[in-house]
């Protein structure tokens, strides 16, 4: 639990300081960005297969139909997140990320209930739906449905749920899932280059450089993930979350200056408010658990 709890702040962190790194590629479409994401990713992780010396166990997953299953589904969940994610960034949505990842926790909370059976307390399902008066809030604020936010929070929460089915070797299973997805991204460098739209390999080469990065910047936290998904509950390490979307709400601020109302703080208010009740509840319930 320790070393999954350390794992797991460690990968919340380098997520909550991604926000920068893709701001440097502004003029980049997101959709060419996460390309070039997912085949460096790929790169980055078939090395460290190869060092490893794990091609075994790939070949066992690919012959495997119940492997393959979660995932295929964990590796277009987490490329589904990335594009959002990164189309958000790039168009001035850091605060609608940062909400995303905030909601996210709790509705681990939900996919736990559902899928693996966990049981929240009362606590817990208070926290849940002084989360959802939030959403309400924000919406109403918005003008519109927050997608961005949803769209973020259900796809990774999603992807956790997939990496709690499929229990494999941090890095073997990141490998697995950027390989579905690996065909789709080279399928659309083919198509950038017949429309002569592509726009990343007209970049510096410092700047070039720095997006073929993007395979260690994006795999490493992944890494540090898996790792702790593999030892803590889903609630758990939803809960720890909240280190990442802190950082991109304070980045968004101080940095990127983008507005927020007070509407919208009354909504991350009620957030970090949930967020307490929940920790509370969770720690009052481990008490209790020794106890007895």
């Amino acid at each position: 639990m320790n070393n999954g709890l350390v794992n797991a702040i460690i990968a919340y962190i380098m997520w909550g300081i991604l926000p920068l790194y893709w701001k440097l590629f502004n003029d980049v479409p997101a959709g060419e960005i996460l390309s070039h994401r997912v085949v460096w990713s790929f790169v980055f992780m078939a090395v460290l297969v190869a060092v490893q010396r794990r091609w075994g166990d790939i070949r066992r997953i690919a012959a495997s139909r119940s492997q393959l299953l979660p995932l295929t589904a964990s590796g277009l969940l987490i490329a589904v997140n990335w594009l959002i994610f990164i189309w958000a960034v790039n168009n001035g949505h850091v605060v609608e990320t940062s909400l995303g990842y905030y909601l996210n926790p709790l509705l681990n909370v939900l996919l736990a209930v559902v899928f693996l059976h966990e049981k929240p307390n009362r606590g817990q399902w208070l926290a849940i739906a002084i989360a959802s008066a939030a959403v309400l809030i924000i919406a109403i604020n918005y003008g519109r449905f927050p997608w961005i936010a949803i769209s973020l929070a259900v796809s990774f929460g999603l992807y956790g749920l997939a990496k709690k089915k499929t229990m494999q070797d941090a890095s073997v299973g990141l490998l697995s899932e950027t390989a579905v997805v690996l065909p789709v991204a080279l399928g659309y460098w083919i198509y950038l280059a017949i429309t002569g739209a592509s726009t990343a390999w007209s970049l510096s080469l410092s700047m070039f450089a720095g997006l073929l990065l993007s395979g260690a910047v994006t795999a490493l936290p992944l890494l540090f993930f898996a790792r702790a998904a593999a030892r803590m509950s889903l609630s758990a390490l939803g809960f720890v979350q909240y280190i990442g979307p802190t950082i991109m709400l304070l980045l968004s601020i101080f940095v990127f200056k983008e507005t927020v109302s007070p509407v919208l703080l009354l909504g991350f208010a009620l957030i970090w408010t949930a967020l307490v009740v929940y920790a509370a509840s969770s720690v009052r319930s481990t008490k209790l658990a020794k106890a007895n």
